[in-house]
């Protein structure tokens, strides 16, 4: 233990030092020391790391840690030496300040409005809005569900359980970013409450369960209206997209006052599956687990109708179903006829079926932010692409292309769905900047992802469309690493013209964040976000 103690000595000479330009985090962690008494530096808290003692502090401790090396037992293998060298490394950070100001929401709970139309615990909200005001956090976004504001019968909406928070929050000295949520609360990743679609929706469905998403065994998917009737009147007498901008005019009309105190600084349309530009392609209530691929969505009778139409126009009627080899929600690529590499995917056919399910997705798109223009002219909407990372590194991209993003290795994908939002002045917020490929590599090998390339692929995609881009975490992140990550993409350090994020929503309050470290952590990466200097 004597490389221990004297490691420990130069980490205290460490944490003494300071620098004016570099920063490193480290932390001791004893928990992971073998018996043999090596010490692994890790990422924890905030310690300066500039000048000349410090780096000969830094140095000196890793000579004599590769002394202690020497003097151990040849058994060690080469692969837990070469995995302690590299933890030994300090890791660098970025110093942020002066850098273009980007404002943070923090994401409220689901179940933050009940269905009692009533804010949920609002004593106890108020002091977690207090807490992160402290923090510097610009505003909250929240989902305005559609199932309970308009749950009971068709254009009755109920507002008062909003209007209560939107008080709330404007009182506390917050800004609102809403989400127009027409999609069940439930069934999905992070989902812990369950809010479905309005009751009488589902009872036309019970009718007509064709305006439901549909896989290939026929199961219907009530987490959303299948894009299949936009324009059919089948919801007591009206188009699923007149039902939408009833809704949304409905709330500008009922939050004028909100919009004009500047209280409202943004409206995300909800475009599909969890409020995302995506089919329902891998929903936990039918079994799926990660990384499995997913299943194609349009085997309702609105969809096929569509599909055989333009089978029809392009003078090929054999084309008119959906592939039957492409697995089922837990296949992997290889595993399948249509995803494997040189699979039915790139075929005549498969490029055919592929082009024609990703238009049915961005016409969607397109119309419903048409009408959202309309309900809230003059102020800035945005949409929510999900970063489906899995399979990113095989050629067919097959999860991705399930969910309706054709976006094999060959072709961008991404570029028409930010021209579609470039149409309408639409910003998109994009999930997942907080991931690393190596940890998922490490995690989940199997899976061949790349959040990081996905990252990097739809954020150029979008600025070279010339919109705005925000984005969010896909998982809980409270470690400075993935805020690290997050704050590499939100504000990257050689792109020629200076581009980044508009602003970033931080998913999700609740206690774990209001831990007194966990807050600590999240205000530091606050000010950085916000350029702002911080103490060394």
């Amino acid at each position: 233990m004597v490389a221990m103690a004297a490691l420990q000595q130069q980490s205290m000479a460490v944490a003494a030092a300071r620098g004016s330009h570099l920063v490193v985090r480290a932390r001791w962690d004893t928990s992971r020391c073998s018996h043999t008494g090596k010490v692994q530096l890790g990422l924890q808290s905030s310690k300066s790391f500039g000048s000349l003692r410090a780096r000969r502090a830094i140095c000196s401790a890793v000579e004599i840690e590769k002394g202690a090396e020497t003097e151990e037992s040849s058994s060690l293998n080469d692969l837990e030496t070469k995995e302690i060298s590299e933890d030994l490394q300090p890791v660098v950070e970025r110093d942020f300040t002066g850098t273009p100001y980007i404002p943070i929401y923090v994401m409220l709970p689901l179940g933050t409005v009940n269905y009692e139309n009533q804010v949920t615990d609002p004593e106890n909200l108020k002091q977690k809005f207090i807490a992160l005001r402290a923090t510097g956090v610009d505003g909250v976004m929240v989902d305005c569900w559609w199932g309970l504001v308009e749950g009971k019968e068709p254009q009755h909406y109920n507002w008062s359980g909003y209007r209560q928070l939107f008080n709330l929050v404007r009182d506390c000295g917050l800004k609102l970013q809403v989400v127009m949520s027409f999609h069940q609360c439930g069934g999905n990743v992070g989902d812990d409450i369950f809010i479905p679609i309005p009751q009488w929706v589902l009872d036309i469905g019970k009718e007509n369960p064709d305006i439901f998403f549909t896989d290939k065994q026929g199961v219907r998917n009530p987490e959303c209206l299948s894009w299949g009737i936009d324009k059919v009147r089948v919801l007591r007498g009206r188009t699923a997209l007149e039902v939408y901008y009833d809704y949304m005019r409905s709330f500008r009309q009922e939050m004028d006052e909100f919009f004009t105190d500047g209280t409202v600084t943004e409206v995300e349309v909800g475009l599909g599956a969890c409020g995302e530009l995506r089919y329902p392609s891998y929903p936990e209530t039918r079994g799926w687990k990660y990384p499995g691929i997913g299943e194609f969505q349009c085997y309702d009778k609105y969809l096929l109708e569509n599909l055989r139409d333009a089978a029809e126009a392009r003078g090929h009627f054999h084309w008119a179903m959906p592939p039957d080899n492409a697995g089922e929600y837990n296949s992997r690529p290889h595993d399948t006829g249509f995803f494997r590499d040189g699979g039915d995917y790139d075929s005549y056919y498969g490029r055919f079926f592929l082009k024609w399910y990703s238009d049915v997705l961005i016409e969607h798109g397109d119309r419903v932010l048409t009408f959202a223009n309309l309900a809230f002219e003059g102020v800035k909407i945005a949409a929510k692409v999900s970063g489906i990372h899995w399979w990113y590194k095989t050629a067919s991209h097959a999860a991705e292309l399930a969910a309706g993003f054709y976006n094999p290795a060959n072709r961008n994908g991404y570029a028409a769905i930010a021209s579609m939002l470039a149409k309408h002045h639409a910003s998109l917020n994009f999930t997942c900047v907080e991931l690393r490929t190596p940890a998922q590599a490490k995690g989940y090998p199997e899976a061949l992802a790349d959040p990081e390339g996905l990252v990097w692929q739809v954020l150029n995609a979008a600025w070279d469309s010339g919109i705005s881009v925000a984005s969010e975490n896909a998982l809980s992140c409270f470690d400075c690493e993935g805020y690290n990550k997050i704050l590499e993409n939100a504000k990257p350090e050689r792109d020629p013209d200076g581009r980044h994020l508009i602003a970033f929503t931080y998913l999700r309050l609740n206690d774990e964040l209001m831990n007194e470290h966990n807050l600590r952590e999240f205000s530091r990466f606050v000010k950085r976000l916000h350029g702002e200097p911080i103490e060394s």
